[in-house]
């Protein structure tokens, strides 16, 4: 169903700016993790986190045979006691080194403490060698330390969950070359989406 969800959500889209703006950035976050084989970090503000975009960037990973696509999901808060997975604090952050990927989602700029502490720890992230992407408003300091920036406005015919899918869906798009002769299901998913919404033959 997600596959026809974003098939549906381009179709309203069609003729703006979004379905290529989300695909050249979902396009970046792949050509940044995959030649290094991973190493995407995932974070939000302290508000702000972004469990939608793991879940999907995990299930994006599993569909389209593209395990690099996983994120670590890189939280503020850390309590006793959370499963592994979800134990990863800021001093991942610290840790990054040249090959990996931080992308950040910040709804609102993360400018004043406590946002100033992500805000030096993405610079010292950047500076030690690591890609950075930001996904949100695109104000202040981050995305200027973004090496790709993608800013989503506050609107209400598009807010950030949806960009999000766009992002996620394009980023699991196109990374292996389809066998001759075959096409993967969610290909076949989308392209049978794009059918069922397409307008019918004009009849002369």
């Amino acid at each position: 169903m997600d596959a026809v969800r974003v098939a549906l959500l381009r179709e309203v889209l069609a003729g703006t700016e979004w379905v290529g703006a989300t695909r050249r950035f979902a396009g970046a976050l792949r050509s940044s993790v995959v030649p290094h084989g991973g190493g995407l970090l995932l974070v939000g503000t302290q508000e702000y986190e972004p469990w939608h975009l793991a879940a999907h960037l995990v299930d994006e990973a599993a569909w389209s045979g593209t395990p690099e696509l996983t994120p670590t999901l890189v939280r503020h808060r850390v309590r006793e006691g959370d499963p592994a997975h979800l134990s990863t604090g800021l001093g991942r952050i610290e840790a990054a080194r040249r090959g990996e990927t931080l992308l950040v989602v910040a709804p609102d700029a993360p400018s004043a403490s406590p946002g100033a502490e992500l805000l030096e720890r993405v610079h010292d992230a950047r500076t030690a060698g690591a890609t950075v992407l930001s996904l949100g408003s695109g104000h202040g300091d981050l995305r200027a330390m973004a090496h790709e920036a993608l800013t989503v406005p506050d609107s209400p015919e598009l807010d950030l969950d949806m960009v999000q899918h766009l992002v996620s869906a394009a980023a699991g798009e196109n990374s292996l070359p389809a066998a001759r002769g075959r096409r993967r299901l969610r290909d076949r998913l989308s392209r049978l989406a794009d059918q069922l919404t397409a307008p019918p033959p004009a009849r002369w």
